[in-house]
């Protein structure tokens, strides 16, 4: 048997002992009591009486064992043409004084702070300052609309606002606090302070006594020391688009993540203490928290805090640039990111210009790998595994992957390979029988998930259960539909629900339609996620348009496109609106929106029984075929 059948098994078989083992790898104040049990609402959690502090460990810790020189933080923007370094040292210096004007504004052990900032390294500075004082800190990212910043805001309750005046994206500079004013004129809730890190590229109008400049602010503040927490107290919310426009908060607790994140750096990514890793994602993601601020520093190795783009920074090769300046070891980015250089740089020619010979594993994740740009990366990194694995802002860390740090695996195109050690994946159909190979069923991990994963959503632990459980009793309930082969590796296939992945991004289809139905020339709509080349999928609207209304088609996709860009962000890639006579429903009234994607994405699909009326089908066919979405039924 090899290393990974022998860690998975032992893992299901015995997971207290497996993950007792894991946690005597960490450093704790106080070692838990318990490994494994329920709280008072039955959810799972894990470490129960284990006492620690979360930027404790990923700082002071390395500090006191003598590598405070190591870096710990590297800003590589070339948004701004700046590359800055923090040592261990210098970074828990920082953040100390950051908890301490935390502290100094009132903000004490789980009391919310809500981050709206952009890739600089404050950012992440803001998030271990919360922690070090046991404050629950919640990353709104950057680019998200007003609306939705005052939907966050008056769930999260936040005692602050940490923010800065702008970001940049590519040559462009995108003011901040206008939005962040926006957005609180639009919330109930209303923080006690805002904080505003000033930057150059545009200088934001405070409000007074209500704002204060992050650079006085800080310089001002003593240090605080770090708060020792219970290993089930919050760590973050971090909010995921779910299928009503509502955003859903993940919760995610200190102990488990601190426990299964320092797991993974070698388990998973195959690195050590000293070590470069790079994931090239955002803070306000689930990848910037597990693997930019927190799991890398838990190891002691170098985190990479990248403000660009894959290309037009200055151009495709920028992240060859990146891994030979910073000799990353471990690089972990998403499918679209190589789709853009793919389409700029199709031969990789740029690569050639840097000593990338550092490079020894690429990880993709955040959507599906599809096996064109699987192929690509085989071919212009040859000897380098091209690892997919898969996982979700839910569980925080990966669910299925080729582990660089035991026996790697044959690749396959189109399969993150095998379930990691602590979840126990199965494939069921829709009345919970386990599929055989090869059919393809509803994703789900039998309880209890592993550390790290949610415990429950934040103020709404019925949605937990509703959402994730109720479906099928005892499974977690991924949303993701899948098979596995005969040899056992999964294939994840895409969502089941109504969430689209579009370039890494998670987003609900019913928060699109929202804004969508908003116009008053728009009865109802639908928007579903269909396929595209270098984004994975991007947002169609189908349109039914009210009696009388006289608009022509071009002006209303150009007014709903800004809609939407106002209302959810740019970043959704909402670019086409179509007008249809009629939209197909259930007899109970459900729009089917898996039949239509799968139809605009030419994949075999069956007409459900319960549909109103089949003839819709053909007649919004008929009009995706004229407008060029679709080539029409084969």
């Amino acid at each position: 048997m090899n290393r990974y059948a022998e860690e998975y098994r032992r893992s299901l078989d015995a997971p207290e002992d497996f993950w007792r083992e894991q946690a005597r790898e960490i450093d704790w104040f106080e070692f838990p009591k318990t490994i494994l049990d329920r709280d008072a609402n039955g959810a799972w959690r894990w470490f129960r009486g284990g006492k620690l502090n979360t930027a404790w460990l990923a700082l002071d810790r390395h500090v006191a064992a003598g590598r405070g020189d190591t870096v710990a933080l590297t800003h590589d923007s070339p948004a701004t043409g700046q590359v800055t370094k923090f040592t261990y040292s210098e970074l828990t210096d920082r953040v100390a004084r950051v908890a301490g004007g935390l502290a100094r504004l009132g903000v004490g052990k789980g009391d919310r702070v809500v981050v709206y900032m952009p890739m600089v390294p404050e950012a992440v500075m803001a998030m271990l300052a919360c922690a070090r004082l046991g404050a629950v800190h919640s990353v709104v990212f950057g680019g998200f609309a007003a609306r939705e910043l005052a939907a966050r805001i008056d769930d999260a309750e936040p005692k602050l606002v940490l923010s800065a005046s702008c970001g940049i994206e590519f040559d462009r500079v995108i003011p901040y606090k206008p939005l962040l004013d926006d957005a609180l004129a639009l919330a109930t809730h209303q923080p006690d302070r805002c904080v505003i890190l000033q930057r150059a590229q545009a200088a934001a109008e405070l409000v007074p006594y209500r704002d204060l400049d992050w650079v006085e602010w800080e310089t001002a503040s003593a240090p605080a020391n770090a708060v020792p927490v219970d290993a089930t107290d919050p760590l973050y919310i971090l909010y995921t688009s779910g299928t009503t426009g509502k955003p859903k908060g993940v919760l995610r607790d200190n102990g488990g993540h601190a426990v299964a994140l320092h797991y993974t750096m070698n388990a998973v990514y195959g690195l050590d203490a000293g070590d470069v890793f790079w994931a090239a994602s955002d803070v306000g993601w689930v990848v910037g928290h597990s693997y930019i601020a927190y799991a890398p520093l838990f190891k002691g190795c170098t985190s990479i805090l990248y403000e660009g783009k894959p290309v037009r920074t200055p151009d495709a090769g920028a992240f060859w640039r990146v891994i030979a300046e910073h000799r990353v070891k471990s690089f972990f980015v998403a499918p679209t990111a190589f789709r853009a250089i793919k389409k700029e740089d199709p031969d990789a020619r740029l690569k050639d210009a840097y000593d990338t010979s550092c490079l020894e594993y690429l990880f993709v994740a955040g959507e599906r790998l599809d096996p064109p740009t699987y192929h690509w990366l085989r071919d212009i990194l040859p000897g380098i595994p091209v690892i997919d694995h898969w996982w979700q802002t839910e569980t925080g860390w990966a669910i299925c992957a080729n582990m660089a740090g035991y026996d790697l695996h044959e690749t396959r195109a189109g399969s993150p390979s095998f379930p990691v050690p602590g979840y126990d994946l199965r494939i069921l159909d829709d009345d919970g029988r386990e599929l055989p190979a090869g059919e393809e069923g509803n994703v789900v991990v039998a309880e209890p998930l592993p550390p790290g994963c949610f415990p429950t959503v934040w103020g709404d632990h019925e949605r937990f259960v509703e959402t994730y459980f109720r479906q099928y009793p005892g499974f977690y309930l991924t949303g993701d539909g899948g098979y596995r082969d005969a040899d056992g590796y999964v294939y994840i296939m895409g969502r089941v629900d109504d969430v689209m992945n579009v370039a890494g991004h998670r987003l609900s289809t019913g928060q699109m339609e929202e804004v969508v139905a908003d116009h008053p020339a728009v009865a109802e709509c639908a928007v579903v996620g269909v396929r595209d080349e270098e984004k994975g999928q991007v947002p169609l609207g189908l349109l039914l348009l009210k009696d009388g209304v006289n608009l022509d088609a071009v002006t209303l996709e150009r007014e709903l496109v800004q809609m939407v860009r106002q209302g959810v962000g740019p970043f959704a890639n909402f670019r086409r609106a179509l007008v249809v006579p009629r939209l197909p429903k259930t007899r109970s009234g459900k729009i089917l929106r898996q039949v239509l994607r799968k139809m605009i994405d030419g994949e075999p699909y069956v007409t459900p029984s319960t549909i109103d009326d089949p003839a819709i089908l053909s007649e919004i066919e008929e009009v995706l075929v004229g407008a060029g979405v679709m080539t029409g039924s084969s």
